[in-house]
């Protein structure tokens, strides 16, 4: 099966986020001790703004592929 570009761009992309969501989280639980609350609280942040951003790939792929009832 032959991936288009716009779907390997967006499989890849998706792949770099969850492995870049994972690492913040390791870094929390392996640095718990060296954060300070506002930095444990930015970290915290941009887990949430990369699950954000998934989910928001995710209701773009479904609005693309005809499902009208994710539209926003």
């Amino acid at each position: 099966m032959a991936l288009t570009y716009q779907a390997f761009f967006q499989h890849e992309l998706e792949k770099a986020i969850k492995s870049e969501i994972q690492r913040l989280k390791d870094n929390l639980v392996l640095a718990h001790g060296t954060f300070d609350f506002a930095a444990y609280k930015h970290q915290v942040g941009i887990i949430t703004g990369l699950q954000r951003a998934l989910e928001l790939a995710e209701e773009a792929e479904a609005i693309a592929n005809g499902d009208e009832s994710r539209r926003g």
